[in-house]
């Protein structure tokens, strides 16, 4: 009977595992296509056509793309390392930029791995071994790794690092695909190429001289998953009828009851706060300071008023410090690479737009920039990163011009 038992329980830890992969599968098709792509290419070119490595490039370029941010921006560029991972390793990366509780970094690393992998009966013992950690971070494999092959580049801890698999094959793929006559189509593609790697190279690079935005946006994503950490193990302890009566009021379809740990991870996957509130409230969520929870969810879980009301503040320091991140290194780069021919020719080649479509394009956070550049020149730069915005501020950045 018990061997009977703990079948039981790997068959469903199990369908966590296929369940999981089920939800990246496109993007895994994706990355076979690559592959394949990349090869038939490979097969045609021979040794006639051959693109520089991404190692080489970089080596070419890094130097002057440092001294350009830094003539830029007032603000010197970090002596950075570089990497140049595979795509199983890049997906490790990845895994580390979920920023997990210290006591999960482990667990995190093996089940990035495993899925990069598609190790299921890795991934079904991983579940096994800690459901909590497995609710908590399998959440994040599907938006973390399903931007792999858009995902050029990325920074960590000191380390600039390229996505070999994606910038080694786009070149060859690009061309094959545009057809004969390759050699004359080479130079457009190659000085793509090297455009993609410019604007990778000088996105990273801003990224770096980010120390106390990184470090803030890392220590309150850190936050949100111990948070989310402890609402899994509330979950975890839920009684059967606790259960029930939740699985009817908040109308979710069944579960079979010989799938205890399932029942308890759809609950999970639906009160959890980067789901649930942003859900019932909307992204106005961001700039809320409190949060109200329906008192007939309160009489199974009582906890969870105060779970969503500690998760507001890390939540909303995130979105604003990553906002911010990101805004300010995409109104570097289009503004030092707009009148860059090869950043031109990647528009056209790799990305499929031009650059009066590119120029054009809003994001709340590069708009905040561009604001503050315009009122206070070079200096805005460095205010950011010392004195990062609310998320009240990033939608009103009057307000924070006159808090600085």
């Amino acid at each position: 009977m018990g061997l009977q038992i703990i079948k039981l329980e790997m068959d469903e830890f199990e369908e966590f595992a296929f369940a999981l992969l089920d939800q990246i599968s496109v993007e895994l098709n994706e990355e076979k296509t690559i592959k394949e792509s990349q090869s038939k290419a490979a097969e045609v070119f021979g040794s006639k056509i051959v693109f520089d490595d991404i190692r080489t490039i970089y080596e070419q370029i890094v130097a002057g793309s440092a001294q350009k941010a830094s003539d830029f921006t007032g603000i010197s560029v970090p002596d950075n390392k570089a990497e140049f991972p595979d795509l199983v390793e890049f997906k490790r990366l990845k895994g580390r930029k979920v920023f997990p509780t210290k006591n999960s970094a482990a667990f995190v690393d093996d089940l990035f791995t495993a899925i990069a992998h598609e190790d299921t009966n890795k991934i079904a013992h991983l579940a096994e071994s800690n459901v909590s950690q497995f609710l908590v971070y399998s959440t994040y494999a599907k938006g973390y790794i399903s931007q792999i092959s858009t995902t050029y580049g990325d920074f960590y801890e000191s380390t600039i690092y390229l996505n070999k698999f994606v910038l080694s094959s786009y070149p060859q793929i690009i061309l094959h695909k545009l057809g004969q006559p390759y050699e004359s189509n080479f130079t457009r593609v190659n000085s793509g190429y090297h455009g993609a790697m410019k604007m990778t190279i000088l996105e990273e690079q801003i990224h770096s001289m980010q120390k106390n935005l990184y470090e803030i946006n890392k220590n309150a994503v850190t936050q949100v998953n111990e948070i989310n950490e402890e609402l899994a193990d509330i979950i975890l302890s839920l009684d059967g009828a606790k259960i029930k009566n939740l699985y009817e009021y908040l109308q979710l379809p069944p579960v079979p009851d010989e799938y205890p740990i399932a029942q308890k991870a759809n609950l999970f996957f639906t009160l959890n706060p980067d789901n649930f509130i942003v859900r019932v409230l909307g992204p106005d969520v961001m700039t809320f300071t409190k949060v109200s929870v329906d008192p007939k969810i309160l009489e199974s879980i009582p906890q969870l008023l105060d779970i969503y009301q500690r998760w507001l503040k890390p939540i909303q320091t995130h979105h604003a410090a990553f906002t911010a991140m990101e805004g300010m290194a995409e109104f570097v780069v289009r503004n030092i690479l707009k009148e860059d021919q090869d950043f031109h020719n990647y528009l056209v080649t790799f990305a499929n737009t031009d650059i009066s479509s590119y120029q054009i394009r809003k994001s709340m956070g590069m708009d905040f920039t561009e604001y503050l550049v315009g009122k206070i020149g070079k200096d805005a730069y460095r205010t950011l990163i010392e004195k990062p915005p609310t998320t009240r501020e990033l939608k009103n950045p009057e307000s924070y011009l006159k808090g600085i």
